[in-house]
């Protein structure tokens, strides 16, 4: 039977993503992969990337703020001073030879959330007391609240059900935070981003009705000559 993975932020690790996609034995024709967004920014492989995931015939990609950041760029060229100071360099690095059509559209049609049977796909979070469709795409792309909401409720011994859904998958807050390398999940929310973007961190990707875990290397070993990204936000 087809499987369902969900992968954290990839941060322009192209060599993990291979291994993570090799490991957990991908069909790129039958199985699904929900990304939780941010291919871009940090590690020299954006473009390769991409180009991996566009050969995936059932993928859902959900749009990160590095990837919004990358979308501004691919078609305005504007380059902001905290663009750059967050990985942005890796990632024009990466297009020196033009930026492919195909890439433009991969990020033009990338979603805000994906529902399915009672999971949320999200890259940063939402708003417990709005409803989705009211919630403005920066929520979904930059918001910290739900995770920290979740992690102090498990800290004290509190947790519940938070909004809605069963299960909440969400990338943009590296487990790093926490201490682990491993996804964590505090009270119904699950953290998969487990630091690819950082020297130290690794990449996650996890079948989402099993539970069955796939992990890269450490990063830093796979780009040994690179430092990934320099300043966290």
């Amino acid at each position: 039977m087809p499987r369902t993975f969900v992968i954290g932020d990839i941060h322009g690790a192209f060599l993990a993503l291979k291994e993570c996609l090799e490991l957990s034995k991908f069909d790129y024709l039958s199985d699904h992969l929900i990304c939780l967004g941010d291919v871009s920014d940090g590690w020299p492989g954006v473009r390769q990337a991409i180009d991996e995931l566009l050969k995936i015939r059932n993928i859902i990609y959900i749009m990160g703020n590095h990837d919004e950041w990358t979308l501004n760029w691919f078609q305005t060229k504007n380059i902001p001073e905290l663009w750059l100071a967050q990985g942005g360099d890796s990632t024009i690095k990466s297009y020196s030879e033009g930026i492919p059509d195909d890439h433009v559209q991969f990020l033009k049609n990338t979603k805000d959330y994906h529902i399915e049977h009672n999971r949320l796909f999200v890259h940063g979070g939402i708003e417990l007391d709005t409803k989705l469709e009211q919630q403005h795409r920066d929520v979904f792309l930059w918001n910290r609240s739900l995770v920290q909401l979740a992690a102090y409720l498990t800290s004290v011994g509190s947790c519940s059900q938070l909004g809605a859904y069963a299960e909440i998958y969400v990338g943009h807050t590296p487990t790093l935070n926490f201490n682990s390398t491993s996804p964590l999940k505090f009270c119904n929310v699950w953290l998969l981003d487990t630091g690819a973007g950082w020297h130290g961190g690794v990449l996650s990707m996890m079948e989402v009705y099993t539970g069955e875990l796939f992990q890269s290397q450490p990063i830093n070993k796979l780009y040994p000559k690179f430092k990934g990204r320099k300043k966290k936000i």
